[in-house]
């Protein structure tokens, strides 16, 4: 059970609150629950994602604010966009091969991963792009188009907030880097969560989570309001209306 290796039954849950002196009921009631769902299996899972643990954290997440420099986030990513930042992606290791039908699994996983921003209680998601995102141009300029589009379109949620740091806006804190910091409820505490081409970092010290949160304020301090974000978008998308 310590080494992941092995799922806890209800009945070790029962005898090792008996072990702990756990004597309050709905603790034991809760800790009864989460090992029933422990067992379950997350939609993602047969997706056999590299980054299923991150999924498996924003399934669980009430907010997230992310940074990116250079792409949209997957969360905003429409189809034609996902698949072709799939195509060119690097293989995470020597021993995958991206082939047309794992890009297409991939895609597909990113696409449900976007319920969260439209189900019942909908995911707060928060997000600061560089300029440079909207000029990059991935999959060809008909693409960036409609993605672009899809972000204004996205915007106009109460529960999603998308701001953008100008060019003129000069140097940020944040050069090269991109990162989600995903807050849960008040009993766990909050994660950042770093991708890069050496792998995926998960950060949980309270400091160094603290410290992104400052950076993440700066950033959405140095960037145009919602209103001016779309504003800007709408007007980039404009270079590309005569693909659309």
């Amino acid at each position: 059970m310590e080494t992941g290796h092995g799922a806890a039954t209800l009945r070790d849950i029962r005898d090792l609150c008996d072990l702990y002196g756990v004597t309050d009921e709905p603790e034991r009631d809760r800790m009864m629950q989460l090992a029933r769902e422990g067992k379950q299996q997350g939609w993602w899972q047969p997706y056999d994602l590299p980054y299923s643990t991150y999924v498996g954290l924003e399934a669980e997440a009430t907010s997230i604010r992310t940074f990116q420099p250079s792409v949209v986030p997957g969360l905003l990513q429409t189809e034609e966009y996902a698949r072709a930042v799939h195509d060119a992606a690097e293989p995470e290791s020597s021993m995958v091969v991206l082939t047309p039908e794992v890009v297409e699994q991939r895609v597909k996983a990113r696409l449900r991963r976007q319920r969260l921003l439209t189900e019942t209680n909908p995911l707060a998601f928060c997000t600061v792009l560089d300029e440079a995102v909207l000029h990059r141009i991935v999959g060809s300029p008909r693409v960036m188009g409609e993605q672009l589009g899809h972000i204004v379109e996205l915007a106009a949620l109460r529960n999603v907030t998308v701001q953008v740091i100008p060019y003129d806006a000069g140097a940020h804190p944040a050069p090269g880097s991109m990162f989600n910091i995903l807050e849960f409820n008040a009993v766990v505490p909050d994660v950042v969560y770093v991708e890069g081409l050496a792998g995926w970092i998960y950060i949980e010290r309270p400091e160094d989570v603290a410290r992104y949160s400052r950076v993440f304020a700066r950033l959405s301090e140095m960037a145009l309001d919602g209103v001016k974000s779309a504003d800007l978008i709408q007007s980039t998308q404009g270079a590309y209306t005569s693909y659309l």
